[in-house]
């Protein structure tokens, strides 16, 4: 696959339930302690509002290949698939850039 795909995640609605982790690892078949996505958390802190911040971003790493074989079968990713708060989306770097434009809490992941 053409490192001009990529995995943006709005993390302003990721909810922190790894279904991306699990999923991923699954369909890896990666061993316990590996990972091709993880879910990092940030928080709890209280803000200046007295509102609370917890912040979870999953963060791809150098196990994630973006299901090369199930993007190849016109799948999704499976951590996309299996997102339960639909904020990782897939596609092309350009579209997904455009998208992240708009989203001020988002982070494009482009594999290596």
């Amino acid at each position: 696959m053409s490192s001009k795909y990529g995995l943006l995640v709005d993390y302003n609605w990721c909810t922190g339930c790894h279904s991306c982790e699990i999923a991923c690892k699954v369909e890896l078949g990666l061993a316990e302690g590996q990972y091709g996505i993880k879910l990092f958390a940030d928080g709890p802190r209280q803000l200046p509002s007295g509102r609370w911040e917890y912040t979870y971003l999953p963060v791809p790493t150098s196990l994630c290949n973006l299901c090369e074989d199930r993007v190849a079968m016109g799948k999704l990713p499976t951590c996309v698939h299996h997102c339960q708060a639909a904020c990782m989306s897939f596609g092309t770097v350009e579209e997904l850039a455009k998208v992240a434009a708009g989203k001020p809490k988002s982070s494009l992941f482009v594999p290596c």
